[in-house]
């Protein structure tokens, strides 16, 4: 198990369509990688740059982050993406 530091997220990256929405079947090359994940550890919040950071997301929650945020980490066998809580844009629900 990864555990993150200070305001980190560590994320598993939710499959890519396999399709688009006309209904076009993508190749394993066409297939764009997804910027939504799933969080699977988060970590303490703390301080950055002498700013109170609180962490609102949450282990389990679906999450839009920024295309080239974050560092990508293979852990156990597993591709995880580590990033900062402020390069995730929204919670999707």
């Amino acid at each position: 198990m990864i555990k993150p530091l200070g305001d980190r997220v560590v994320l598993r990256r939710l499959e890519a369509e396999e399709t688009t929405k006309s209904g076009i079947v993508l190749t394993g090359a066409s297939k764009e990688k997804p910027q939504e994940a799933e969080v699977i550890a988060v970590g303490p919040g703390g301080y950055v740059d002498g700013n109170k950071v609180e962490m609102e997301v949450k282990v389990g929650d679906k999450v839009l982050f920024s295309k080239y945020a974050g560092t990508e980490v293979k852990h156990q066998g597993e591709e995880v993406i580590v990033v900062r809580q402020n390069d995730i844009l929204a919670i999707v629900e």
